[in-house]
């Protein structure tokens, strides 16, 4: 079948979904269905979900859930989270309580420093370059006036221009690295078009412009939260030894994926759980953020931890530190309704206290994972969650769901044995 199709962007979202149906599925009709099922039912609402990207045919929706009890800074939040992963939400909630009584989590902005590069070839002699470098940088900043205008008077703008050769790595390659603050504005937008302004300018026959675009490693826009207690409080009613081999043995947890990547991997994987619910949940760009944060850990030359820890003098200690380059006007957080929403949630915060408040969570995951495997064993609350997912694929009632709970509260739960024992009770 010859599925090749010219001008599909110009069909209605009604004949888009007729071409899929009929070149993709045999039961059209259910196609059609399950597609429109999920269109919101305010037309207007509908519309401005299809205007987001391109070719849009339907709603994906994920759960928006909230974790409460948070304490940040002596300041009381409860924070969204949008994904798809059992257990998350759960854990997030139990350590925001945990550490609420514990003085609660205290989060700093260390740099605000954004970053975008014009990449360009040149062949000539590097000292001619960097005097026309020189010569041309006020003319450079000049020429961005107009776009930086608004942000200036915000208190942001272009902070430097700098001519960096890497000719080293490659033949004939140097760029311009802008540094930028964008203030509370993500600013994707802003650092291209100040970008290209920069390269057109600064572009003459012997230098070969490649490409500008802002940079998503972003190590200067840094965040730190962290947490602390006397051992004592770390394992309630327990004595001074065992507080110790406790808060030892978790702080091995974190040396381990310090060392081994295999480990680090999906360490810091349970700490974007927090990180991307809470990003998508605003609005942001979580696969920006992902891919900062992995770079981060890997800067020192192979893959770590985001998170670190430290037992001393009788206390525990526990912090993140991360990149985190996020927004909370314009883009999505001022187009979709939950992502604003969310904003108001947790009292209409600035970039900044948004990026304590996505360590935080980042932070609080760790924390629950960690406890989790050096305990109890992490499948435990997973299997809670899996075991709802597997009834409500077989179709069970409330009354079935609450025998098989309560036989499998002791019980490994399997999709076969979960299967068989809904069987019995048919």
């Amino acid at each position: 079948m010859d599925r090749n199709i010219s001008g599909f962007s110009k069909l209605s979202k009604e004949k888009k979904i007729e071409w899929l149906a009929s070149n993709y599925f045999e039961n059209q009709h259910l196609t059609k269905e399950t597609l429109q099922r999920y269109w919101n039912t305010d037309a207007q609402l509908q519309q401005l979900h299809d205007d987001f990207i391109e070719n849009t045919i339907s709603n994906f929706y994920l759960p928006y859930g909230v974790a409460p009890n948070f304490l940040i800074n002596d300041r009381e939040y409860t924070i969204p989270m949008v994904l798809e992963e059992s257990s998350v939400v759960a854990a997030a909630s139990l350590v925001a309580k945990f550490w609420r009584s514990r003085g609660g989590f205290r989060a700093t902005v260390l740099g605000t420093v954004k970053i975008g590069q014009v990449h360009f070839m040149y062949r000539g002699d590097s000292k001619t370059l960097q005097t026309y470098f020189e010569h041309c940088k006020p003319n450079l900043l000049k020429a961005t006036e107009g776009l930086t205008k608004n942000m200036r008077k915000r208190g942001g703008g272009i902070l430097d221009i700098e001519l960096r050769s890497k000719t080293d790595q490659l033949a004939n390659y140097f760029q311009l690295h802008v540094t930028f603050d964008t203030k509370d504005s993500m600013g994707a937008n802003f650092i291209n078009s100040c970008l290209e302004t920069i390269a057109s300018t600064f572009e003459r026959e012997d230098i070969q412009v490649v490409m500008s675009i802002l940079s998503n490693y972003v190590p200067e826009c840094l965040v730190k939260a962290e947490v602390s207690c006397p051992l004592t409080d770390l394992v309630p009613d327990s004595d001074p030894e065992t507080a110790l081999a406790y808060a030892l043995k978790f702080k091995n947890a974190v040396d381990i994926a310090n060392v081994e990547p295999h480990r680090a991997v999906t360490h810091n994987k349970g700490i974007m759980n927090g990180i991307d619910a809470l990003v998508l949940a605003t609005g942001n760009d979580f696969r920006a953020i992902e891919a900062c944060a992995h770079a981060y850990a890997s800067k020192d030359g192979s893959y770590k931890s985001l998170t670190h820890c430290e037992v001393k003098d009788g206390h525990f200690r526990f912090w993140i530190e991360l990149p985190l380059a996020l927004g909370t006007v314009g883009g999505l957080t001022s187009l979709h309704p939950l992502a604003k929403f969310s904003l108001q949630l947790l009292q209409n915060p600035s970039a900044e206290a948004l990026m304590e408040i996505i360590a935080v969570a980042g932070l609080a995951q760790n924390f629950a994972a960690l406890r989790a495997l050096t305990t109890t064993g992490i499948q435990k609350g997973h299997m809670k969650m899996h075991l709802m997912n597997i009834l409500n694929q077989l179709g069970a009632n409330e009354k079935q769901k609450e025998k098989l709970v309560t036989h499998f509260k002791d019980q490994p739960v399997s999709h076969s044995a979960v299967q068989e024992m809904y069987q019995k009770l048919e």
